[in-house]
């Protein structure tokens, strides 16, 4: 596999969160993803972490990174995934003097991010309602697995659990065997992601009319979202949709075949591709048989359309196929394992696998997979590598909050910080 890129230095021209202050006070994954990508378009990132223990994900490993002799390190590849360009601080607001340090990191805030049970921040005075006068510009981010409302939100939810409840185990995996999760923490993800333009919404209104506000974000809303076409197929046209394995459920052929040497991707959204498949295949008098005239002639015979297509595909390899079809405009492609992916001449022209240079713990650098998108004008950029626990404290409290080092000092005495 070729080396990941270097990450590059920051560009002349301001980054598109420039100025903007994030709080941070999330764990896990879901949170982590949206402050981190606000961090890599620019946003100042300053995590909180419980003194001594820190965000969960920090143990959950192996692997974990290695430091400069090639040695395990306390930082695993989890946590490494979703925590660059922040600062770590370590405060216990449970106690009056962290929950001061807290309102003093926000009046300087334009976005608070948590992901505590419902009920856990009001506890100690820090729910929206009863810190939204003191800070009306701030936006409060709140991540939770059910929501604020509703008989679920008390509920600890979990990505497992919202994919299951969610509906998408129910449309995933073979028809004949068990509903099956996605192999990512797609749940999470999503709410991330959707945590992150809300955030970015939020700032635009804030900007416009003076006036922060609550985001009430939820595992279980992103996922009933993100089930997308399969939602509508049932609100349409009224039929549960079950498990298809690979297949398409208004589409076909699209799914997965066994070539000669592996598996391929083959997906005709189109007669027109269907056709050139078969030219291709050398077998252009299927597309005149009635069980495969159309796309609904085919969804109607999808056993015997896949019987006859693995066949055909069976034939040749895997690359042979990728390059016939390409010729033809037919979408198709290679199933990859993951050191194909970063293997693959496009993914390393695009650059998605990156490096940031100067962890703690092994300054040579920290590999990451890049933001994907492409800015012309404001680019992501990766200034810092993911903090070890409490690594800006300090820098923090005395360089920006203006506390003496004797004052710090009683802090971390007290566990405080």
């Amino acid at each position: 596999m070729t080396a990941p890129a270097p990450a590059m230095a920051p560009p002349a021209t301001p980054m598109a969160l420039d100025g903007i202050r994030i709080v941070d006070a999330s764990r896990v994954l879901a949170a982590p993803i949206a402050t981190q990508t606000l961090g890599d378009l620019g946003a100042d990132v300053i995590k909180i972490e419980r003194p001594g223990t820190g965000d969960d994900i920090r143990r959950w490993g192996p692997p974990f990174l290695k430091d400069s002799d090639g040695n395990d390190t306390t930082e695993s590849a989890y946590y490494l995934g979703t925590n660059r360009n922040k600062r770590s601080i370590t405060l216990d607001f449970t106690q009056p003097e962290g929950r001061e340090i807290l309102f003093k990191l926000l009046e300087n805030a334009d976005v608070f991010v948590e992901n505590y049970k419902v009920g856990d921040l009001a506890r100690h005075g820090l729910a929206y309602d009863q810190i939204r006068e003191r800070f009306p510009r701030l936006i409060y981010a709140s991540v939770t697995g059910f929501g604020q409302t509703g008989p679920y939100a008390p509920r600890p939810g979990y990505d497992l659990l919202a994919q299951a409840m969610g509906g998408i185990m129910s449309v995933t995996g073979d028809p004949s065997g068990q509903p099956t999760k996605v192999g990512v923490a797609i749940a999470d993800m999503m709410t991330g992601m959707y945590t992150t333009s809300a955030i970015l919404a939020a700032l635009r209104h804030r900007d416009a009319t003076g006036r922060g506000q609550q985001i009430d974000a939820a595992l279980l809303d992103t996922q009933v979202a993100w089930l997308m076409n399969q939602a509508m197929n049932y609100l349409v046209g009224g039929v549960v949709p079950g498990r298809l394995g690979n297949a398409h459920p208004n589409v076909a052929p699209y799914e997965v075949f066994a070539s000669a040497d592996g598996f391929v991707i083959v997906g005709c959204g189109a007669d027109r591709q269907f056709h050139a498949f078969l030219q291709v295949a050398g077998r252009p008098e299927l597309a005149e048989d009635p069980r495969f005239v159309d796309n609904s002639a085919r969804l109607a015979n999808i056993d015997a359309l896949r019987q006859v297509m693995g066949e055909i595909v069976a034939t040749r390899t895997t690359d042979a196929w990728v390059s016939d079809l390409e010729a033809v405009k037919v979408p198709c492609g290679p199933v990859n394992t993951i050191d194909r992916v970063f293997a693959d001449p496009q993914v390393q022209a695009r650059g998605m696998a990156t490096s940031i240079p100067g962890h703690a713990l092994n300054p040579e650098g920290v590999p990451a997979v890049a933001y994907p998108l492409k800015l012309s004008e404001t680019p992501a950029t990766y200034r810092r590598p993911p903090p070890i626990l409490g690594q800006h404290t300090d820098e923090v409290l005395t360089g920006e909050l203006g506390l003496d080092a004797e004052a710090v000092a009683k802090l971390r005495e007290a566990k405080v910080i």
